[in-house]
């Protein structure tokens, strides 16, 4: 029990995860410190925070890193494949056989299958379970990039079906303005502030929660506050915990069989069951923020990512652990 809380912790799944339920609960009981006329400029915040953020991770990446890392090929692509083919295509042939047209929960959980996968906790899990910890960092840092791209394009094929809608051109100019411009100028400034970052990586990583939270919050207040959540029984928020837990384990498990098929190596195995099967909150919180633009929406479509992220946490640590266990047995 003692390895998995510290399983846990490394992977995040502490004081944030805490921090970010008590936020929904102050956003419930507060909603009005949240909404757009509030006491505080929170939108003109998060968005500086989100530059901010993505500046900084720009500067994690290691050019050089980034060249070793791309004569994997075929595990490469099919961790890419997994999560912007495969995730999404699950989902839309679910929504096709028991979808609610219309409901903004299946809309929230096609908005997860389309994101991309996090960064911070595939590389921590992959290394904690023995894998190939190079592709992992490759395939995590690639998929942030191409997400900015992709998860707009796969809303664009659901959206039209729901009561949400948005201008494509628009949010690829903006997430390209908030989120990629950052990214290549912290990617040329990589020699010059690498040390920094990794001198100061605890209070970055503070600050990027601190934003999260903020984006968060805002969206839940707005959303209690039009009492969106009013239509949605504590039975029903289960259930949809229930399935993104099911979801979670379906989606390794087809990882998995996939790897078997091609006849992976372990540790390439491993990189491509926790690249493959993890979502990025940050992303999705970030993207999310400019393609869902009403704020009322946009804390019901963020609920399936919140809870998929924190059983992702929950459930891939203690394999993690389980695996790297077996490894050194071995």
């Amino acid at each position: 029990m003692g390895k998995l809380k510290q399983t846990l912790k490394k992977a995040g799944l502490n004081t944030f995860f805490l921090l970010l339920i008590s936020t929904i609960f102050i956003a419930k009981f507060f909603p009005e410190l949240g909404s757009e006329n509030g006491p505080l400029p929170l939108k003109q915040l998060t968005g500086i925070g989100i530059s901010i953020i993505f500046f900084f991770y720009g500067v994690k990446l290691s050019p050089q890193k980034l060249k070793e890392g791309l004569s994997n090929w075929k595990l490469h692509i099919l961790i890419q494949a997994s999560t912007f083919l495969i995730f999404p295509m699950v989902i839309l042939s679910l929504y096709g056989i028991w979808g609610e047209e219309g409901s903004y929960l299946w809309l929230g959980t096609f908005y997860l299958a389309a994101l991309p996968s996090t960064v911070s906790s595939s590389v921590v899990m992959v290394s904690i379970a023995g894998g190939n910890l190079p592709a992992a960092i490759f395939n995590a840092s690639i998929s942030s990039i191409v997400g900015i791209f992709i998860t707009p394009i796969w809303m664009e094929v659901l959206l039209p079906e729901t009561a949400v809608s948005f201008d494509l051109t628009e949010t690829f100019i903006k997430l390209s303005l908030q989120v990629l411009f950052p990214v290549i100028l912290g990617l040329f400034f990589h020699q010059y502030l690498i040390g920094f970052v990794n001198r100061f990586q605890n209070s970055l990583k503070n600050f990027d929660q601190t934003i999260i939270l903020l984006i968060v919050f805002t969206a839940f207040a707005e959303s209690f506050a039009e009492k969106m959540f009013e239509g949605y029984s504590l039975l029903e928020l289960g259930r949809l915990s229930l399935l993104m837990l099911l979801f979670f384990f379906v989606m390794m498990g087809v990882m998995y069989g996939l790897s078997k098929m091609l006849h992976f190596s372990r540790p390439d195995t491993i990189a491509l069951v926790f690249c493959g099967s993890k979502k990025s909150l940050v992303q999705g919180a970030v993207m999310g923020r400019v393609m869902f633009p009403d704020p009322t929406v946009f804390g019901i479509i963020l609920l399936p990512l919140m809870i998929y992220h924190a059983l992702q946490l929950m459930a891939g640590s203690a394999i993690a652990q389980r695996l790297g266990d077996q490894d050194l047995k071995a």
